[in-house]
C-alpha cells in the first residue's frame, strides 16, 4: 500500500479551548504543512499515515467534545479532514462485542469509510477479566472482528480494512496481561488470511506470536515530569532502535503526538506532557528519520491521536503553535514535490 495523493475539503478552522488540553495558546498551526515537512520531506513517500481513533463520544462516562461518534455525518466529515491530510486510516480503540457503542461506532465507521477509499483497522483493547477467562474471551472477540468486519463474508463490507501484504492488520492494547498469545496465534491462524497482529511496544514472551509492535504516547525514562518537560524523545529512540536490532524481521508502526494531559479524564493521573508550541508534535512526527530511510522504510507511522480530548492528544481540529497565527489547513502532497 503506497501513500497516495489527496485533496479534498479544508480542515475546519473551528477550535475551542476545551479541546486544546493542556495547551496554554489559542492559536492553531497549518497542519498540513507540519505534516509534510517533518514527515514526508526529504525522503520521498514516506511512511503511511494512520490515525488512533476514540469511538466513544457521545456515550456516558466520557465528555461531551460536540459530537457523537455515531453520527454518520460526523463520520464523514472526519474521514474527509484526515484524508486532505495525507491521513489514510483510522486505528480504533475496540473492545469487541461487549461494549455496544463502541462496536456499533467502528461498524459506522468502517461502513462509511467504505464510500470514501479510507482505511480502517480496530485496536482491540485486551480482556483483563482475569487468568482463565482472557484468553477464551479475546479468541472470542477477535472470531467476532472477523466475521463481522474483516473475513470474506462480513456482515459489513471489508474493503476499507487495513491490510499488509494482504494480510488484515489488526493492533492489541494490552492491559491485564493474563491472555495467552500462543493460543490466540493458533486460533486466528485457522483464517482464511491469518491476520498481522501488532503489540504496542515489545512482549518477549510472545514474541513469536505477533508480527510486529507498535510506539505509543510515553514519556520516556525520566517518566512524567511535573512541569510536562519530557516530551517522550528517549522513548522513541529506545523503540526505533529496539526493533532495528532485535526485532527486524518485524513489522515497525512508528508514532508521532502533540503532546498529553489527561486532566479532563474520569481515569486523570495528573500526567502532562508539554506540547512545547508545536514542537513535541513535530519532533516526534520526525524522529523516526533517524533510523529508516528510504532504502530501509518505515512502513506506518500513527498519530495519537485523532481525537482523544480526554488525554489532550487529539489533533482534529489542528494544534496550538503559540505564534498567534490561524491557518487554514490545504490538501497535501504527500510525496514531498
Amino acid at each position: 500500500m503506497n501513500v497516495r495523493r489527496f485533496s479534498g475539503f479544508a480542515v475546519s478552522l473551528a477550535i475551542t479551548a476545551l479541546l486544546l488540553v493542556g495547551v496554554a495558546c489559542t492559536s492553531k498551526t497549518d497542519l498540513h504543512k507540519t505534516l509534510k515537512a517533518n514527515t514526508f520531506q526529504p525522503m520521498r513517500g514516506g511512511p503511511v499515515l494512520l490515525a488512533a481513533y476514540q469511538p466513544w463520544f457521545g456515550r456516558g462516562g466520557h465528555i461531551n467534545v460536540g459530537y457523537s461518534s455515531q453520527d454518520r455525518v460526523v463520520l464523514g466529515r472526519q474521514i474527509s479532514e484526515a484524508k486532505n491530510l495525507g491521513i489514510e486510516g483510522f486505528v480504533v480503540n475496540w473492545y469487541g462485542p461487549r461494549k455496544d457503542f463502541e462496536d456499533s461506532s467502528y461498524e459506522r465507521l468502517q461502513e462509511e469509510a467504505a464510500q470514501s477509499d479510507f482505511k480502517v483497522a480496530i485496536m482491540y483493547d485486551e480482556d483483563d477479566s482475569g487468568e482463565g477467562n482472557s484468553t477464551k474471551t479475546t479468541i472470542s472477540d477477535l472470531q467476532y472482528a472477523y466475521e463481522h468486519y474483516i473475513g470474506p463474508q462480513a456482515r459489513v463490507s471489508n474493503a476499507p480494512y487495513l491490510r499488509y501484504q494482504g494480510r488484515p492488520v489488526i493492533f492489541i492494547f494490552p492491559k491485564g496481561g493474563h491472555t495467552d498469545w500462543n493460543r490466540v496465534r493458533e486460533a486466528v491462524n485457522a483464517w482464511q488470511d491469518a491476520p498481522i497482529l501488532i503489540y504496542k511496544d515489545f512482549y518477549p514472551k510472545f514474541a513469536n506470536a505477533f508480527d510486529g509492535y507498535y510506539a505509543w504516547v510515553q514519556p520516556g525514562r525520566g517518566g512524567w515530569a511535573r512541569d510536562g518537560s519530557n516530551w517522550g524523545r528517549d522513548y522513541l529512540d529506545y523503540f526505533y532502535t529496539t526493533m532495528n536490532a532485535k526485532y527486524p524481521d518485524k513489522l515497525a508502526v512508528g508514532a508521532a503526538w502533540p503532546g498529553f494531559n489527561d486532566s479532563k479524564a474520569s481515569w486523570s493521573r495528573n500526567r502532562r506532557m508539554d506540547s512545547r508550541c508545536g514542537k513535541t508534535f513535530e519532533e516526534s512526527l520526525r524522529e523516526f528519520r533517524r533510523y529508516y530511510s528510504d532504502q530501509h522504510p518505515l512502513p506506518f507511522l500513527m498519530i495519537v491521536t485523532w481525537n482523544d480530548y480526554e488525554e489532550g492528544t487529539a489533533i482534529e481540529h489542528g494544534y496550538a503553535d503559540c505564534k498567534g497565527n490561524s491557518v487554514a489547513n490545504g490538501p497535501i502532497n504527500a510525496t514531498g514535490d
